[in-house]
């Protein structure tokens, strides 16, 4: 049940989110005039004292090319989705001639298809840092304007004191649906110093939902070498990421009861697919 400190604390990322998102969109009046919101309506929600009705947020959500949940996530973690994940790069993509041909024939028609693939997954594969362990990491796809994106965090637990991290990183990119596959590329923003790409299927077994792949990672130092490896999803909720689903983060063992049958039997006893 939502409390009041919940309602205020969305009302404040909200609020921070929209300032934003107007601050790069032109003049308040315009976007009001455009969306058909009440300029005075629209300055309280811009200055946290409401929050949209249900109505409004669709109509918001819809002006700006964002699903509604991404309007309420922690502003700073808002900033990071927006600009941070090297959304400028396609933007600029999207105007080539070439480029403009692709999305008609191979994204934009699968739009209404590929929103079933929005929502939070927990991402296991095995560690190419610790090895022998399963690395189960937080993932999320939502979408943003024409695209899907994603972004998702690993975090390796020290040795010495399991309740610290000894490494972070967090990953942003691009989810592409094609003919019921999903092809992903990405970049670890805490590093920048590598980029990853996968390749997955949906399945369904025993009515929860995966998705089973490869991904391959290259980065620019020693301590993130090449690799290639099997890569399992199992979705568990639509929405954005939550502090929630960041605490379960971590490496576990082979065996750990927590980590889905299914996942262990995709995964296998192979920890990293054979280099060529």
């Amino acid at each position: 049940m939502e409390t009041d400190e919940d309602t205020g604390l969305l009302a404040v990322n909200f609020a921070a989110n929209l300032r934003f998102l107007c601050e790069r969109s032109g003049s308040i009046s315009d976007i009001c005039r455009k969306m058909k919101i009440n300029r005075q309506q629209f300055n309280k929600y811009m200055s946290g004292l409401h929050v949209p009705s249900m109505q409004n947020r669709r109509i918001i959500a819809k002006y700006f090319g964002l699903s509604q949940d991404v309007l309420f996530v922690e502003h700073e973690e808002f900033r990071m989705l927006i600009e941070g994940n090297y959304f400028h790069t396609l933007e600029a993509l999207r105007h080539a001639a070439r480029f403009s041909g692709f999305l008609e024939t191979g994204l934009l028609h699968q739009r209404s298809a590929a929103d079933g693939y929005l929502g939070i997954y927990d991402r296991y594969q095995y560690s190419s840092i610790y090895k022998g362990k399963i690395l189960r990491s937080a993932f999320c796809i939502y979408r943003n304007r024409d695209f899907l994106q994603h972004y998702y965090v690993e975090r390796f637990p020290s040795f010495d004191r399991p309740s610290k991290a000894d490494y972070v990183f967090k990953y942003h990119g691009f989810t592409i649906p094609l003919d019921g596959r999903i092809f992903s590329i990405d970049f670890e923003v805490s590093q920048k110093n590598e980029m990853t790409f996968g390749i997955y299927a949906p399945v369904q077994r025993s009515a929860k939902n995966f998705m089973f792949g490869i991904t391959s990672g290259i980065a620019a130092t020693m301590l993130r070498p090449p690799y290639a490896t099997k890569v399992a999803m199992h979705f568990r909720s639509p929405g954005m990421l939550s502090k929630a689903d960041l605490r379960r983060v971590t490496t576990l063992e082979e065996n750990d009861s927590s980590i889905p049958v299914e996942v262990r039997q995709f995964l296998g006893s192979d920890e990293m697919l054979p280099r060529s």
